[in-house]
């Protein structure tokens, strides 16, 4: 099925024109312009007493009665009109055109086609520009060829001010709407730019957290044990004060991350990493440099040495966990048991999303050997220089 286009052009969808955005809107604000429309339509006194003039003519009353419900319609049309459905505002429209064409055709006068300004001034407010502005021009033409075809030359007056209205008023809406429009795309990057901020500090915090917790969950069990085997407490006492600066510092990176401030070091990561694993029990097989890792890529190699190692020690029951790194990679693997496919939790999905922001890949799944092997690549030197 073809999807529908949008109902664009319309007050309906304009953000300045509040009082019209439902029907339980603001009704002072829309009386405000039913009643400047009804001065506007006060002009039509005058159309009467021209008509009226000519009660020799059998259908001056007729037509009189067809002015006066043009009237009418002048002022339910922009009170009824933009609240209701596109089909209802095209009949609205229709009836106000039938009622204003009906005096010039019953009087043979094309110079009364000048009222369906009104008209026109309704279409423009309730119906799409590219409908609404053909139509206008549509009434201009019919009036100059009804006048050069009956009268043999055109009174240029009432076509200016039909022409002249229809303009300005097309105008005036269409600027209107872009301006709405402006309006809701800048209130649409406001709200896109606070829904990356809080993804910035979930990830960051998830990243910060999720390790230094992991690693305090280990120390801890390892005083523990210490403690409860009433051996020597001195070793107990150092995972203590390990547990004390690493809390200390978790506090430093989360205020930090939630400033926006915090820079991420590859060699940190790699150090903390080992101590994290030598209190869990597990062989770490560490790079001694991170020199050889292209600059710009070691804040984000960094957040994958620490979400990798993070979930060696929360998910695995690995003995030896092993980083390597390369110019623009870095690979972390381990010896533990995977019976079932990774499915990605929030940390591997924010690495995605950080290797994704540099121009990178993440790859993750069972090694060949066994166990779980994380792989990240940044971009070549070739194609990360145009960026």
């Amino acid at each position: 099925m073809r999807e529908r286009e949008p109902d664009e052009f319309s007050v309906r969808q304009w953000p300045d024109w509040d009082f019209w955005k439902d029907g339980r809107g603001n009704r002072r604000g829309r009386g405000t312009v039913v009643a400047i429309t009804s001065l506007s339509s006060l002009f039509l006194i005058a159309r009467i007493t021209e008509i009226a003039a000519r009660a020799d003519e059998p259908l001056a009353g007729t037509a009189i009665a067809f002015v006066v419900g043009y009237g009418v319609t002048c002022l339910l049309g922009p009170w009824f009109g933009p609240l209701a459905p596109r089909k209802r505002r095209i009949a609205i429209v229709a009836a106000m055109f039938a009622l204003g064409v009906a005096p010039a055709l019953l009087l043979a006068t094309p110079a009364y086609l000048t009222d369906l300004t009104y008209a026109i001034a309704v279409g423009l407010m309730v119906l799409p520009l590219r409908v609404s502005l053909p139509l206008g021009s549509a009434v201009a033409v019919g009036q100059i060829g009804w006048m050069q075809l009956r009268d043999g030359h055109v009174a240029w007056g009432p076509v200016a001010t039909l022409v002249l209205v229809t303009a300005a008023l097309g105008v005036v809406f269409a600027l209107n709407f872009t301006i709405g429009q402006l309006r809701a795309a800048r209130e649409q990057v406001r709200r896109m730019a606070v829904n990356q901020e809080r993804e910035r500090v979930a990830r960051d915090l998830h990243d910060v957290l999720g390790h230094s917790l992991s690693t305090m969950t280990v120390k801890l069990s390892l005083a523990r044990r210490i403690l409860e085997s009433a051996g020597d407490p001195a070793p107990a006492l150092t995972e203590i004060r390990d547990l004390e600066t690493l809390s200390r510092q978790t506090l430093t990176d989360v205020r930090a991350t939630v400033s926006g401030y915090r820079v991420v070091s590859l060699a940190n990561e790699i150090a903390g990493a080992g101590v994290a694993l030598r209190a869990a029990g597990i062989l770490a097989e560490l790079p001694t440099a991170a020199d050889e890792v292209r600059s710009e890529l070691q804040g984000v190699f960094g957040y994958v040495v620490r979400e990798a190692v993070t979930n060696v020690l929360r998910h695995s029951d690995a003995r030896t966990c092993r980083v390597r790194l390369g110019r623009d990679w870095v690979e972390v693997t381990d010896d533990g048991t995977l019976s079932e496919p990774v499915a990605p939790g929030h940390g591997l999905t924010g690495l995605a999303e950080r290797l994704t922001a540099a121009s990178g890949t993440l790859e993750y799944g069972k090694s060949p050997g066994g166990g779980f092997r994380l792989i990240a690549h940044g971009p070549s030197p070739a194609e990360a220089s145009p960026a």
